[in-house]
C-alpha cells in the first residue's frame, strides 16, 4: 500500500439477519426464537435464518429438511419481498441524507463513500454509528457496519462485531489487520478456495502475503492477482451509485421432481410470464436467454442462446426457451427450472459517478 495515498472513507452497512428481523418486527411473538425464512415444505430451502437459528447450524441455502434436523423447534416463516423492499427503501433514504455515493449490493447492504459528505462530518466512524442509530429509530431494525479505506476491508470489517456493532480499520492498522485475518474471512474466498489455501499452508493474510504474484496467478488464475493486491490493502474499486443490472431472471422449485418435457413446458410458460412482467417493470430488454435446469441430484446445467436483437415480450423469447429445453436430452428428473436474460440494454448505458479522495 503506497504511503502517499490519500485515503477514502468507505462504510459498508449490513443489516442484521434482515429477513428474519423483519419477520420479528412484524410479529413480536417471534422475537428471540429460532426462525427460518422460506417455505417450510420438505423441498424448500432456507433463504435466511435468525441468529438464534444460526446457533444450531441453520444457514441460508440449507434444505428445510436438514435445517429442521439441526433445530427441531425451528419456526418457518414465508418471505415477504414487498415488505423487504419497503424497509430497504427507507434505509436507503437515510443513506442519501449523508452522501450520494451509495452503492446498494442487495436489499440489506450497501457501500457508502463518506469521504466528503453532506453533514460535513470528518469522522466516518461517527457517521456509521449515527446511521445505524437512525435505522433503528426509524425502522426498528438493527444494522452493523465496517469502516475503512476501501470497499474490501469495509465489508470484511462489517462482519467482525455483528450483530449490532461496527468495526473501523484505520489506515495505519490496515496491513496488520489483513496480515492477521484468517483467509476464510477474506470476502470472496469460499470454502473450496479456503481449503486449497490451507493445503498450501496459507491460513492467514501473512501467509498469503509471502506468495509471489507469479505463484498466486499459477495457483488461482486471475484471482491470484486479486489476492496479491487485497492482502496489501490495494483495492481501488470505487463506490458506484449507478450499478448496472447485468441480468434478470425468474425461477421456480417444484414440490415434486418432474421428468416430462410437456410438464416442463407448462412450468416454463408460467416462469416466462413472471420474467416478462419483471422485464417490463424494469424497462429492460436482453439479447441472451439462458435456461437453468437443476436436477433431482442437485447437479445444475445451463443452456444459452444469443439473438442479434433485443427481446422483452414473452412471445419474443419463449420460442428460444423451448428450443433450449429440447436442445439436449435431460439427464435426470428436474427439481428447478429458471429463465434469465443477459446481455441487457442497460449494459450499454454508461454510469456517471464521481469518486473523491481526501485525507482519512
Amino acid at each position: 500500500m503506497e504511503a502517499n495515498n490519500k485515503y477514502r472513507k468507505i462504510i459498508h452497512v449490513d443489516m442484521d439477519a434482515f429477513y428474519a428481523s423483519v419477520a420479528e418486527l412484524d410479529n413480536p411473538e417471534l422475537r428471540g426464537k429460532a426462525i427460518a425464512v422460506g417455505g417450510g415444505g420438505d423441498r424448500g430451502v432456507v433463504s435466511a435464518a435468525s441468529y438464534e437459528a444460526r446457533k444450531f447450524g441453520v444457514k441460508s441455502a440449507m434444505s428445510n429438511v436438514l435445517a429442521k434436523k439441526k433445530c427441531p423447534h425451528l419456526i418457518f416463516v414465508k418471505s415477504d419481498f414487498a415488505r423487504y423492499k419497503e424497509l430497504s427503501a427507507k434505509i436507503r433514504e437515510i443513506f442519501y441524507e449523508y452522501t450520494d455515493l451509495v452503492e446498494p449490493l442487495s436489499l440489506d447492504e450497501a457501500y457508502l463513500d463518506v469521504t466528503e459528505n453532506k453533514k460535513g462530518n470528518p469522522s466516518a466512524n461517527d457517521i456509521a454509528r449515527e446511521i445505524r442509530q437512525r435505522i433503528y429509530d426509524e425502522t426498528g431494525l438493527r444494522a452493523s457496519a465496517g469502516i475503512s479505506i476501501n470497499k474490501f476491508i469495509a465489508k470484511v470489517a462489517s462482519d467482525i462485531n455483528k450483530p449490532n456493532g461496527q468495526k473501523t480499520v484505520h489506515p495505519e492498522e490496515v496491513i496488520k489487520f489483513l496480515e492477521e485475518l484468517p483467509v476464510n474471512k477474506f470476502y470472496g474466498v469460499g470454502k473450496v478456495t479456503a481449503a486449497k489455501m490451507y493445503n498450501l499452508g496459507i491460513f492467514v493474510g501473512n501467509d498469503l502475503k509471502k506468495k509471489s504474484l507469479e505463484e498466486l496467478v499459477t495457483l488461482f488464475g486471475k484471482s491470484g492477482t486479486h489476492y496479491y493486491n487485497i492482502v496489501r490493502g490495494i483495492h481501488n474499486s470505487a463506490v458506484k451509485p449507478n450499478r448496472i443490472r447485468k441480468s434478470l431472471a425468474a425461477e421456480r422449485t417444484f414440490r415434486e421432481n418432474i421428468s416430462s418435457e410437456i410438464f416442463m413446458i407448462e412450468k416454463l410458460d408460467k416462469i416466462a410470464d413472471e420474467l416478462e412482467r419483471r422485464m417490463l417493470k424494469n424497462d429492460t430488454k436482453g439479447k441472451t436467454i439462458t435456461l437453468k435446469i437443476k436436477y433431482s441430484d442437485f447437479t445444475q446445467q445451463t443452456r444459452s442462446k444469443t439473438k442479434p436483437y433485443f427481446m422483452q415480450k414473452k412471445k419474443e423469447f419463449f420460442p428460444v426457451v423451448k428450443e433450449l429445453l429440447f436442445q439436449d436430452k435431460l439427464v435426470n428428473s428436474v427439481r428447478l427450472l429458471g429463465i434469465s436474460f443477459g446481455n441487457l440494454n442497460t449494459e450499454i448505458k454508461e454510469p456517471v459517478w464521481v469518486q473523491l479522495k481526501f485525507d482519512f
